[in-house]
């Protein structure tokens, strides 16, 4: 499918579906057409293929085009890639981080299981016939793997975060340690290992270029690409690209550098000079939760950061063409795992669904830890004294925050509450996407339902007598009266969840032998102070706005 013409939701850019069920929604931003991108290699037929972590998908790039077509789906066996490499025979072999297996894909389109003893497998390349992977772990291994079978070789222990690596033009194997801002290297057969290169900005991934020039590539929010001329003069100069949180990289048969993002997706060729020509748009992640401020500032949890949609004016189209350097998107912090938002008083609060809960300053640019510790926090939302409210999923408990930071349980014993909010006579009401309800939790802990047999519904949203909810099955936007209790569909073919077609996908663990895991899709709604609606449509990369 074109990136340009499609999304990866299966509809075009110009779709309107939503827009037919209710006619005042409009797009903020453009739909994006990779969830992310991780891991890139060229392979034998010249495109580039780009694995998706949080889809657990890997799409084949047109380099020429553009286009996009997913090859490795959602719904396969792979669950989690997050790096990929060819070998000799065009076989592909996958890094599959969180179930901790590495995959053959033959030539033919079969899946076989190499290994599924590699801890949080990151990096993987191929020399030749010979595979070797490594773990993005404290204390990780640097291992050789054989597809016809075989023990697993330890070349080496005490990787400081294995990542991205490469053979280079010495015959050596390099390799980052994302703890300790180095890179390394080791003989395929074993050895010593040895630090190449010490204060390297943030390493992510280590490339070399067709001249055998070293490039690592930074994970932060500068975009940095540092370039070491190991077998020449042994400089060393940085390329600022301004692209946020680069994962990896691939070059061609001309030395055309080109890049993948794990904060913002999307494919970008990257110059020796700092320049960028897009060649599949960036944009969103997810989303996740979504949030406005009084001054009309949407702010969107996208899971590596906090981001938000470019501001346009209230009748300009959006289209991927006049979407931005960063698909219609603005970066506005690097905020790991972030999922759940709200926003009072000038602070941004958010949940992680590893267990903390934040708050940041935007103007102040600074962020303090709340909470840590909590089971599977999603929803936020801040209550009639200022304290936090937020849906603790995993526990199936609502619990409240205070000034300071002490943890209170308004409700315990729910399903699993993923979303809450208030209505204006201070009741705080909850939803839940496995008992398919929306429950009022009243003044001594108790529940009422509000309204129950929906289909799975997150996002939640008061306004006025009205409560809306996100059904993310039936994928409809449902408004509900508080008073009589009537329902009356507010929107439908909402783009959220998986794309239509796909069969339920097995969701990856929340953590893996102590790293975070893959976070649980979350189609989060807020009310904005124009009485808008907005819509994290997860499902295509774009956030909605819903004027009811």
């Amino acid at each position: 499918m074109s990136a340009r013409g499609r999304n990866r939701f299966g509809g075009t850019v110009g779709d309107t579906a939503v827009s037919a069920s209710h006619p005042r929604a409009r797009r903020l931003n453009p739909p994006s057409p990779l969830w992310g991108s991780n891991g890139v290699a060229f392979g034998p037929d010249g495109r580039l293929y780009v694995a998706q972590y949080l889809a657990g998908q890997i799409s084949a790039v047109d380099p020429a085009t553009g286009d996009v077509e997913v090859v490795v789906p959602m719904d396969g066996p792979v669950q989690s890639p997050d790096d990929l490499a060819f070998g000799a025979d065009g076989s592909m072999y996958i890094a599959d981080l969180i179930p901790g297996r590495v995959w053959r894909r033959g030539p033919e389109g079969a899946y076989t299981v190499v290994s599924d003893e590699v801890k949080v497998v990151n990096g993987i390349t191929c020399v030749g016939d010979r595979l070797f992977v490594n773990e993005m772990r404290p204390g990780g291994r640097l291992l050789e793997l054989f597809p016809d079978g075989g023990e697993p070789v330890v070349l080496t222990e005490g990787l400081a975060l294995g990542n991205a690596m490469q053979l280079g033009p010495d015959g050596l194997l390099y390799y980052p340690h994302m703890m300790t801002n180095q890179v390394w290297r080791i003989p395929p057969d074993g050895g010593v290992p040895e630090v190449v290169a010490e204060d390297v900005h943030q390493p992510v991934a280590v490339r070399f270029d067709q001249g055998g020039v070293l490039h690592v590539l930074s994970r932060g929010v500068e975009g940095i690409v540092t370039r070491i001329d190991l077998y020449g003069s042994g400089s060393r100069t940085l390329v600022t690209s301004g692209l946020v949180g680069l994962d990896n990289a691939a070059f061609d048969a001309e030395n055309r550098m080109f890049v993948s993002s794990y904060a913002s997706g999307g494919i970008t060729e990257l110059h020796p000079d700092g320049r960028t020509r897009e060649i599949v748009p960036r944009g969103l992640d997810g989303p996740y939760g979504v949030t406005v401020d009084l001054g009309g500032t949407v702010y969107v949890a996208d899971h590596y950061r906090l981001a938000g949609p470019a501001p346009v004016d209230e009748g300009e189209p959006v289209t991927a063409d006049a979407a931005g350097e960063e698909g219609g998107v603005t970066s506005l912090t690097l905020m790991p795992f972030v999922h759940g938002v709200t926003t009072a008083g000038g602070l941004v609060h958010s949940t992680s669904q590893y267990g903390d809960v934040h708050t940041h300053d935007p103007e102040q640019r600074t962020t303090r830890q709340r909470v840590t510790g909590l089971n599977e926090p999603v929803g936020i939302a801040v209550g009639p004294d200022g304290s936090l409210v937020v849906a603790e999923a995993g526990a199936g408990r609502v619990v409240s925050i205070d000034d300071g930071d002490t943890v209170t349980v308004l409700a315990e014993g729910l399903g699993h509450p993923v979303d809450v909010d208030f209505d204006a006579g201070g009741r705080c009401h909850v939803s839940d996407d496995r008992l398919g309800a929306v429950l009022r939790i009243d003044e001594d802990g108790t529940t009422a339902v509000v309204a129950d047999g929906l289909g799975a519904p997150q996002g939640l949203a008061v306004l006025g007598d009205t409560l809306f909810t996100v059904e993310t099955g039936p994928r409809r936007l449902t408004a509900i009266s508080l008073s009589t209790g009537e329902r009356r569909t507010e929107a439908e073919d909402l783009p959220v969840g998986q794309p239509p077609g796909t069969a339920p996908r097995t969701a990856p663990a929340l953590f893996a032998h102590g790293m975070v895991g893959a976070p649980r899709p979350f189609a989060g709604l807020a009310t904005g102070p124009d009485g808008s609606l907005l819509l994290s449509a997860n499902g295509e990369g774009a956030v909605w706005q819903l004027r009811p």
